[in-house]
């Protein structure tokens, strides 16, 4: 603790300038011209890569991408109907696909021409987003919340043909991670963001509920919850016990994923409109 307090006080001193939406920026990392700062370097990603990952809904010419441009409007009515910006995606356990589901979300939402989109990497354990990109780098999140680096500095422009992304990856720390989710230095940085990346849509993906106390200590801070559990995989009790830390979030939808469907060649999600999550365990 006494580790986070110290870093606490370093990054008083490293926040971030404001970043202004993109459809007001010429540059193409947006707020960069506003505030004077050099352009980040835009990274181009590799449709191969992604494709490797199951990352496809940056094609709109897939038809695999229908299914997320469908949960990418169920999602986006409730929230722009109470004007929330914050999207935590979550699942009972690993191997849920939230991740995959994350990344595949926030492309088919960046694909909309009035819409911007932050992707932010909050799985301190097993953090993927970077590695699902094909994106190496330095710093991230943890070196966010250390005072190592600060918030622009951190945050990756990443392109594939016409669509940008900004991504907030993050490195790999199974020491303290419960303890960054609930230090005040975590608190002042999501309100950073929040500040900083106005008119975003903020997605950030967070370890699994049952993993730990991260999600729980954090999702008091957050606008709402897409929760992702696994047809096959996720249990009837894990699913119940997810719902009593749940109680109190804003659930504005849930994900079955990996359902077959017999008319995928791929592989679809299937959606709930439960406000609660509730499937049936196997």
């Amino acid at each position: 603790m006494d580790q986070i307090r110290q870093a606490v006080e370093r990054a008083r001193e490293t926040r971030a300038a404001p970043v202004t939406p993109r459809e007001q920026m010429p540059s193409s990392f947006p707020g960069t011209a506003a505030v004077g700062m050099a352009a980040a370097e835009e990274i181009m990603l590799n449709a191969a890569h992604l494709e490797s990952k199951r990352i496809i809904a940056h094609d709109i010419a897939d038809s695999r991408s229908r299914s997320f441009d469908m949960l990418r409007t169920q999602v986006l009515q409730p929230m722009d109907m109470k004007s929330w910006h914050m999207l935590g995606v979550t699942s009972p356990t690993a191997g849920c696909g939230k991740s995959v589901i994350a990344l595949n979300l926030a492309f088919s939402i960046a694909r909309q021409p009035d819409r911007s989109v932050l992707l932010v990497d909050m799985d301190f354990q097993r953090p993927k987003i970077a590695d699902y990109l094909g994106l190496r780098g330095e710093h991230g999140f943890l070196s966010v919340l250390e005072g190592k680096t600060d918030l622009r500095s951190a945050v990756v422009p990443a392109r594939i043909r016409d669509q940008q992304l900004l991504v907030l990856p993050c490195e790999a720390s199974t020491l303290h991670s419960s303890e960054w989710m609930a230090s005040r230095q975590m608190i002042a940085v999501l309100k950073d963001i929040r500040r900083n990346f106005q008119g975003y849509t903020i997605i950030l993906d967070f370890p699994p509920i049952l993993a730990g106390d991260d999600f729980i200590s954090i999702v008091s801070q957050i606008d709402c919850v897409l929760f992702v559990a696994a047809a096959g995989l996720s249990t009837k009790t894990e699913i119940k016990e997810c719902n009593k830390h749940l109680e109190n979030a804003s659930v504005v939808r849930v994900v079955v994923n990996k359902a077959m469907d017999s008319s995928a060649t791929y592989y679809y999600s299937r959606y709930g409109s439960d406000s609660k999550p509730s499937i049936a365990g196997r």
